[in-house]
């Protein structure tokens, strides 16, 4: 196997994943030197408070100079911008990855800009929670985690392969995958649904028939669960929606034509299509913790409120 340690990694975003990274980088022992790059100045001194690394920096250059691992762990617009900056100061033989919801529309950001020796394998942490900020991350976030990395036909094996024991050694399992058929699969599985969430959310908001007080006073008849997938920040999921926007948009095509099936099922009273459906999609539900991407406790799966939640995946 592939070792995991590197000798320096380069963190350059300090959000939720890239705390996290920070957090399990150290607890593992996965690194000798952990460099912590934000644009905030306000940020960067939080993180230096939470301990998150042993250097620090505004530029994002200076950051990754020296480092034989760099994680871009920024929202996904913002790739192309990191891409350009870091570019010059890359040593050759570095592995560059990032964490991005979205594969196609990252490497076609990042890929012309790396230069020439540096291996470059874009990938996504299935991992998450609705918070954000350099305060939010823990180090076992991506335990039992997928990790799917897409690589391209010319991606140099070997840098693969130590990604991958990296990714596993933070507690995931890792997975490669097409960077077009990544991007299918998460516009149903997380794209989706954050859009849904959103949207049920924003809809309860505008009620003037319900005041917010009766929607906040009986959110866990299930709103509650819509509110935690809405409570994602909301940089990151913009930037998702305009980089992903043809799989999105075919995703709520399909999903537009099985809502009026169902609004047919119920205004002329199919009890029969309704209960064929609510049945069908309860075993996906039993599939979903028998692959241990959640359980079966009460409460939704939810941990006790004083430990960190099992939040949804971006």
């Amino acid at each position: 196997m592939s070792d995991p340690h590197f000798n320096r990694i380069a963190l350059i975003g300090i959000g939720l994943i890239g705390s996290s990274l920070a957090h399990v980088i150290r607890q593992r022992k996965l690194a000798d030197e952990i460099i912590v790059s934000t644009r905030s100045a306000h940020t960067l001194r939080r993180a230096e408070e939470l301990g998150l690394g042993d250097r620090y920096y505004l530029d994002a250059g200076e950051a990754v100079a020296g480092a034989d691992l760099v994680i871009i762990c920024v929202p996904v617009g913002a790739s192309e911008a990191v891409a350009k900056w870091i570019a010059p100061a890359l040593t050759p033989g570095a592995i560059l990855t990032d964490v991005g919801s979205t594969k196609g529309s990252v490497i076609r950001q990042i890929a012309p800009h790396v230069p020439e020796g540096v291996h470059f394998i874009a990938g996504h942490p299935i991992a998450g929670t609705e918070e954000s900020g350099p305060d939010a991350g823990f180090a076992d976030l991506f335990d039992d985690r997928w990790c799917i990395l897409t690589p391209t036909p010319d991606s140099d094996q070997e840098a693969l392969a130590r990604l991958s024991a990296f990714w596993q050694a933070c507690g995931s399992m890792v997975d490669t995958m097409d960077p077009e058929h990544h991007d299918l699969v998460l516009a149903i599985v997380s794209h989706l649904p954050h859009i849904i969430a959103y949207n049920i959310v924003g809809t309860a908001d505008d009620l003037e028939t319900v005041t917010k007080s009766e929607v906040i006073k009986y959110s866990a008849s299930g709103f509650r669960d819509f509110t935690r997938l809405a409570a994602s920040d909301p940089t990151m999921w913009r930037d998702v929606c305009l980089h992903n926007k043809d799989a999105i948009l075919e995703m709520l095509a399909r999903f537009s034509e099985d809502l009026s099936a169902l609004q047919r099922a119920v205004r002329w009273g199919d009890g029969e299509a309704l209960f064929n459906l609510f049945t069908r999609t309860r075993s996906i539900r039993r599939s979903i913790v028998e692959a241990g991407q959640d359980t079966d406790i009460p409460n939704f799966g939810r941990n006790a409120p004083t430990q960190k939640p099992d939040t949804p995946a971006s």
